[in-house]
């Protein structure tokens, strides 16, 4: 199973999010094609009212242990209650990779 998928299918199933989006950002970093190493992810769920940011992130963490001990070097997580994300103007753009020949 590919790296996206797997991480789309841990997440829904520990958090049960109203929405989850999961990008495969790695064209936009100095890595080969097709690779599976830099993803954004866009997380809403009831599982994170009342809880910090920190805590969201660490809760992610622990879901995707094994893929960060792996094959993904970065994750730009994006994580709202559900009242936060429809308040939101929806997640920030990532920026542009600095790193590497495309500096």
């Amino acid at each position: 199973m590919e790296t996206q998928a797997t991480i789309t299918n841990k997440l829904t199933e520990a958090l049960a999010p109203d929405h989850l989006e999961v990008i495969n950002e790695s064209h936009m970093h100095n890595v080969p094609a097709g690779s599976e190493s830099h993803f954004k992810v866009i997380l809403v769920s009831p599982k994170f009212a009342q809880v910090t940011r920190v805590k969201r992130h660490q809760m992610v963490y622990q879901v995707l242990s094994e893929e960060l001990a792996g094959g993904v070097h970065a994750l730009a997580l994006h994580t709202y209650a559900p009242a936060e994300w429809a308040a939101a103007a929806g997640a920030p753009d990532s920026p542009r990779c600095l790193g590497g020949s495309k500096a």
